[in-house]
């Protein structure tokens, strides 16, 4: 009888390779849709990513570009392209901020009243056109249009070691669950931003991206939770 009830149990679960199956389309479908999607949008924004860069070097000594290491999908590290919307130097947090500052940037890793943001950076974080180079992280494979947002490592300790495996388990993005139904208006320190981005790591398919892309330009657009 012991080897009837191992064998019964050594069969495959059906329900879990149907799971498997869908999560392995969905990912086909997704991927490319992204090189289609992101090859097309740089395409077309290329002459206004043009006249960012310009605007920025115009205002601040460096690059236009700012590269920063972030999280990606499994833990790996990515670099993530982005207009660079600070001053040079700021990266040294000690001696651009005041310790009041230190302290709110060490809660949320953002300031709503950033004093190392410039005028063209702080206009280019309202409109999400700061975001626009990550279109090449999209292309390469590194990010997907849609997806938690990458963020650094020391974010990470606001997630228990499983929350931390479940935000993981997906590509960051460059719109997601969180940007546009809660951005900067759900925190950390709330555990709403927590909760978002593991709602869409645990439910991402085909539906919930389209229906983030759909929110996403009306959030822009409203710049609600925008700094």
């Amino acid at each position: 009888m012991s080897l009837r009830i191992k064998a019964k149990n050594n069969k495959p679960d059906n329900n879990k390779l149907k799971k498997a199956k869908r999560r392995t389309l969905y990912s086909a479908v997704k991927r490319s849709f992204d090189i289609a999607a992101s090859a097309a949008l740089i395409g077309a924004s290329a002459p206004l990513m043009a006249v960012i860069a310009v605007l920025v070097r115009a205002e601040s000594h460096g690059s236009a570009i700012y590269v920063h290491e972030r999280a990606g999908k499994g833990g790996r590290q990515i670099r993530i392209l982005k207009f660079r919307s600070m001053k040079q130097g700021s990266d040294d947090l000690e001696a651009s901020l005041n310790d009041k500052d230190l302290e709110a940037y060490y809660q949320e890793y953002k300031l709503k009243e950033d004093p190392r943001v410039t005028e063209i950076g702080r206009m280019l974080r309202l409109t999400s056109l700061d975001e626009l180079p990550q279109l090449f992280n999209v292309l390469a494979g590194s990010m997907s249009l849609v997806g938690p947002r990458p963020v650094m490592e020391s974010e990470l300790l606001f997630y228990t070691a499983d929350e931390r495996e479940r935000f993981l388990s997906v590509k960051p993005g460059i719109t997601g669950y969180w940007q546009v139904c809660g951005r900067s208006d759900a925190t950390y320190q709330s555990g709403r931003r927590q909760e978002m981005e593991l709602y869409y790591a645990d439910n991402a398919g085909i539906l919930l991206d389209v229906n983030i892309l759909l929110k996403t330009l009306p959030a822009v657009l409203r710049k609600k939770g925008a700094y």
